[in-house]
């Protein structure tokens, strides 16, 4: 059946393939997730529950941001089960500074379901893993292809970069995501479809960068339209920008006698859900809060400290940051005091941290 597909693809496919494969087996990139070429041939298969968690954290996060937590992870909860049998808030504790919590929150929702309803084992098909939380078309393809040998299209954006070169693809982002996907099937070979699914991704990130790309090694320079007509950089072509809006709220710092910091939990749902974070000003993204004293959560010698800004996904967030030293006082309803020592491990969001970092130089 691998064979009459093979035979079926187009010859230029089968070059495309295979030169990727070879260049793959001598360049790709050692990454603490992944299978070597050489273990795969001496029967090493890779583990789904790392891949699945390495592809997660690989979300809007760069590699080498991932390889520090994706050690702690496997280290604490080394099998799905265990990431299963932790809570939430421990998740969310260890997810922090990672940013996209709600990443963090269906991480720990397909474990729960991955044990309850699949016995600890991860689906083996694309359709399997896309029914599960917090796992899209991407993010199914990569574990079915990578963990699964399944004959999968993966596509990152290093593989939009990629393909749409290699094609010379006019049609501007997010529009030619369509195409970008059929070109990459067309050329995704039957046989070992995840090595060379890593292969386009590790292209991507060393050679086919976005700004002076290596051309000269580029394994697949002999086939790719963008160099025949000398403007690769012009690819992927992207719409316009929308300008994020700008929005505003005040942050409180509150110290007590022990040196201890004032923390709430976020609510359960919307922007950074659950998570810990010092008293604000209530704010939306689409909506500003108060930005004096007049919004503190009580009442105290508030000292400005500075003004931090944080880029969310959908807009911009300007926080005016105030502390004050409140001497020795009960936490007020739904709050507490998180000492010092311990403000590391406390479930905050990066902004949070800038907050902290702003009132209290040196704590992160």
């Amino acid at each position: 059946m691998a064979e009459d597909r093979a035979a079926a693809r187009p010859q230029p496919a089968l070059q495309m393939a295979d030169a990727m494969l070879a260049w793959y087996d001598q360049h790709h990139r050692a990454l603490p997730w992944r299978m070597t070429p050489a273990e795969q041939r001496d029967g090493v298969r890779p583990d789904p529950y790392r891949v699945w968690l390495s592809e997660i954290m690989l979300q809007q996060t760069t590699v080498q941001a991932v390889k520090t937590y994706f050690a702690a992870f496997t280290d604490r909860w080394p099998t799905v089960c265990d990431l299963a049998a932790a809570s939430e808030e421990d998740v969310l504790k260890a997810w922090a500074g990672l940013g996209y919590y709600s990443r963090a929150r269906n991480l720990k929702r397909c474990a729960d379901i991955i044990v309850r309803d699949h016995h600890g084992r991860f689906p083996g098909t694309v359709e399997g893993l896309r029914a599960l939380p917090g796992i899209g078309d991407y993010t199914a393809a990569a574990i079915a292809a990578i963990a699964f040998d399944r004959q999968a299209a993966v596509v990152d954006g290093n593989v939009e970069r990629v393909v749409s070169r290699l094609y010379a693809i006019d049609t501007p982002l997010p529009a030619a995501k369509r195409e970008i996907r059929a070109r990459t099937e067309a050329v995704t070979p039957a046989t070992r479809p995840g090595d060379f699914a890593q292969a386009m991704m590790d292209l991507g990130a060393t050679l086919c960068t976005p700004r002076r790309p290596s051309c000269i090694l580029c394994p697949l320079r002999t086939h790719c339209a963008a160099l025949t007509d000398h403007d690769p950089e012009r690819f992927p072509v992207k719409a316009a920008k929308k300008e994020k809006p700008l929005r505003s709220a005040a942050a409180f710092v509150a110290v007590d006698a022990r040196s201890r910091i004032l923390l709430r939990r976020r609510p359960p749902s919307g922007l950074l859900a659950s998570m810990s974070e010092v008293p604000t000003s209530p704010f939306t993204a689409r909506s500003d809060g108060e930005t004096g004293c007049g919004a503190a959560p009580f009442r105290a010698e508030w000292q400005p400290a500075g003004q931090i800004r944080h880029v969310f996904t959908h807009f911009e967030l300007a926080l005016t940051v105030y502390r004050a030293d409140v001497g020795t006082m009960s936490a007020p309803d739904g709050h507490w005091w998180s000492p010092s020592t311990d403000i590391r491990s406390e479930a905050l969001p990066t902004v949070f941290r800038k907050v902290i970092s702003a009132a209290l130089p040196d704590t992160f």
